[in-house]
């Protein structure tokens, strides 16, 4: 630790300066090999999560280019992108019989490289130590990535979404962004359907009563300007509880609105889309049949009035479930949630979906999809591991009941009923464009 000017009770969870210094050691990697090192016959990266370098050894008729140096950099958390780069390199043995080709590098060049990547080799052997000695994360020891660089689950949990991910290091989260109209009193009128402009473009008059809620008081409220900027409180618990899962398994989620997820995401990636029908457009569009859907049925008046149906009830289930509430206070008490597993719009790629018919809803389905008991709970309903096929995760709906203090603090949530779901084809996809309020 002396070497980064550290004391010896340097906590790596407080002082970042390990991989601070990895990230900067990256990206002078980076612009040495895209200008000086750009013909050099050795390319040396430190992956990541690691602070070891792996060297390649490149041919002389190989030809780098700045995509192949850029690597180095987007695969590193701390960078800026999306989605981390592969780079398959040689082992020692191979670098070891080549080692010829090398004499095209200076002494000072080799030198310098050398204490600077030995300089952080013992610091990672130092912060590698201090995390094994830590008591708060022994219990969640890091995940090595495996050749795939997806690492590999401790639990039933954790199982169950690696599965989901098959190999795909870059799920794509999508998150609600409804869209509603702002007065100049910074007011909001949700906007249920109908063509929408970029973020604080001006509405039209005409089409905001046409779609608003309450076209009386828009017609009142004078200019408008169309607002995405709004996401629930439980579809943001959500986000962070998957990311946390998801990164303890090697993968590094996008996280996107769900106006921006594109064909391209949906054909490359494994998705998970957060909230209901009525306020995710992607799920609107996505979601497929089965035993369970959501429905409205009253447009004009959204006030946790949306409802689950079950068209199969078991006996003793409801057929309709909605959000339930304090009868003398109206406080909210109760809410329901579905998840659903399902094939994605490409072989190979799945589609989940989290969603409540409150924002609360939401976070109680997602906080039961990532516990080992809620993932226990629908793999014993199903008589069957929902995941055992590495390469078809088991379809399937799950109806979840979510319990609620002071209407927005989730208390937790337990299993109503599991279905097996056929996945279905564009042309079962239901309309539930309809919108709800959280």
């Amino acid at each position: 630790m002396e070497a980064l000017g550290r004391k010896s009770d340097f906590d790596p969870k407080i002082d970042p300066i390990v991989r601070v210094q990895s990230h900067r050691l990256r990206v002078k990697l980076r612009e040495y090999y895209e200008v000086e090192g750009k013909h050099d016959p050795i390319l040396i990266q430190i992956p990541k999560g690691h602070y070891l370098p792996t060297f390649e050894v490149v041919s002389s008729t190989q030809t780098r280019t700045g995509s192949t140096a850029s690597e180095i950099v987007a695969s590193d958390p701390l960078a800026d992108g999306e989605g981390g780069g592969q780079h398959q390199t040689t082992s020692l043995r191979s670098f070891e019989r080549d080692r010829g080709a090398a004499k095209r590098w200076t002494r000072t060049q080799t030198i310098l490289l050398a204490a600077m990547l030995a300089a952080f080799a013992v610091a990672g052997f130092w912060l590698g130590r201090l995390r094994s000695n830590s008591p708060s994360e022994s219990a969640f020891p890091t995940v090595s990535a495996s050749p795939s660089g997806v690492g590999k689950p401790r639990d039933s949990a954790e199982l169950f979404w690696w599965k989901f991910l098959d190999n795909d290091i870059s799920p794509v989260i999508g998150y609600p962004d409804a869209v509603f109209l702002l007065d100049d009193s910074n007011d909001l009128f949700r906007f249920r359907r109908g063509a929408s402009d970029n973020r604080g473009a001006v509405v039209d008059p005409h089409l905001a009563r046409q779609f608003a809620s309450n076209s009386k008081l828009v017609g009142m409220a004078g200019p408008l300007y169309y607002e995405n900027g709004y996401t629930g409180t439980g579809e943001l618990e959500s986000v962070a509880m998957l990311s946390g899962l998801l990164n303890r398994i090697g993968a590094k989620p996008i996280i996107k609105a769900s106006r921006d997820i594109t064909p391209d995401d949906l054909d490359r990636h494994n998705v998970i889309l957060l909230g209901s029908p009525f306020q995710n457009i992607a799920v609107a569009q996505l979601l497929t049949v089965g035993d369970f859907y959501f429905r409205n049925p009253d447009e004009r008046h959204e006030q946790w009035r949306a409802q689950i149906i079950d068209t199969h009830p078991a006996a003793g289930n409801k057929a309709v479930y909605t959000t339930e509430r304090d009868v003398s206070t109206r406080m909210l008490t109760t809410d329901y949630s579905l998840i659903t597993i399902t094939t994605g719009v490409t072989q190979g790629r799945h589609i989940a979906f989290l969603g409540g018919l409150d924002t609360k809803g939401t976070q109680g389905a997602t906080m039961f999809a990532t516990s080992v008991s809620g993932i226990e709970q629908i793999e014993k309903a199903l008589a069957a591991p929902a995941s055992t096929n590495h390469e078809n995760p088991t379809a399937f709906q799950a109806l979840v009941r979510v319990k609620l203090a002071k209407g927005y603090q989730v208390l937790g949530a337990e299993l109503v009923a599991v279905r097996p779901l056929v996945p279905a084809n564009a042309s079962q996809v239901k309309d539930n464009s309809a919108p709800s309020s959280h």
